[in-house]
């Protein structure tokens, strides 16, 4: 870090960058950071408040990679309303592998009249009397719109058959028609993205005991979490067959390694930017390519966290 040319009286934009990023993390006061006004003063304040600097760091490249990424997803956004296009991107995997935490950081500065969230409840008496799809399908991109599905149709792929909560005979039939239903989806021009968030479930433990401890997580346990460690392996046995039952040429699975959050967020960012067009995307703020050891592109021989 290297003080700004004004007298070395001033930060840079990446120390403020930093501050604000310490305040997030460690609950700074305003006092603390009004006091810092140089470089050493800073270094300073990191050792008396016992703040790593390389963990500090690292949290500061964090949130620079981050803002540039989502400058090129408000940039696909307008590309996305301008053309009058429809763009669905499916969030699945375990309990606790990330996925709300990444989708907030996907909307966080796009245009909530054209970027939405799906995350449907439990599906009343009359949605289980309907087509599996329909209430699905209510909650498709309109033109100019992005959809972000946080679980989706997939239910019935993994959560369902391991929790009981379908017949087998409703399983088969959905595994039959969902590549039929993503298919229909393509030809009529729905550009649709398929993740899996993969942790292991040592990672998973660990987060399902922060959420216990956490009075502010508590609202994300749910029953069927209780039941994630003890039927890891039938878990296991069902997204396998989803995936060697959904995975097409036109409808692909991405597989997101996730047991680092802030990796999982901006690689499976750089996925959507890299395989969707946009405006700008000749001369982008930051690489497009993924990392390939964090988002990969199903395939058996692929080895997987979970």
């Amino acid at each position: 870090m290297s003080t700004s040319s004004n007298g070395g009286n001033q930060l840079t934009d990446a120390e403020k960058l930093l501050g604000k990023t310490l305040k997030k993390s460690v609950r700074l006061t305003a006092e603390d950071l009004a006091a810092v006004n140089t470089q050493e003063g800073l270094l300073e304040l990191l050792n008396t408040k016992k703040i790593s600097v390389r963990k500090a760091l690292v949290k500061l490249r964090y949130e620079q990679e981050l803002e540039r990424l989502q400058i090129e997803l408000v940039k696909l956004q307008r590309s996305v309303q301008i053309e009058g296009r429809r763009v669905a991107i499916l969030f699945e995997g375990r309990d606790a592998a990330g996925k709300g935490g990444t989708i907030r950081r996907f909307i966080e500065h796009l245009n909530p009249r054209t970027a939405k969230v799906a995350a449907l409840a439990k599906p009343t008496e009359v949605e289980q009397g309907q087509w599996y799809f329909q209430r699905y399908t209510q909650q498709l991109p309109n033109p100019g719109e992005i959809v972000f599905f946080d679980r989706s149709w997939y239910n019935r792929a993994v959560v369902e058959p391991v929790m009981g909560f379908c017949t087998d005979q409703q399983y088969r039939v959905f595994l039959k028609q969902v590549p039929e239903f993503e298919h229909m989806l393509y030809e009529d021009g729905v550009e649709l993205i398929k993740f899996w968030f993969s942790i292991s479930q040592e990672v998973q433990a660990q987060r399902f005991d922060s959420r216990r401890k956490d009075p502010l997580k508590q609202w994300k346990l749910s029953p069927v979490d209780a039941e994630a460690q003890e039927r890891w392996d039938v878990y296991t046995r069902y997204k396998e067959e989803m995936f060697s039952k959904t995975h097409t040429s036109f409808s692909p699975w991405a597989i997101v390694r996730s047991n680092d959050k802030k990796k999982a967020r901006l690689e499976s960012m750089r996925h959507v930017l890299a395989q969707l067009d946009y405006d700008g995307k000749h001369d982008p703020g930051t690489s497009l390519a993924p990392d390939p050891d964090i988002i990969l592109r199903y395939h058996r021989s692929n080895a997987s966290l979970d």
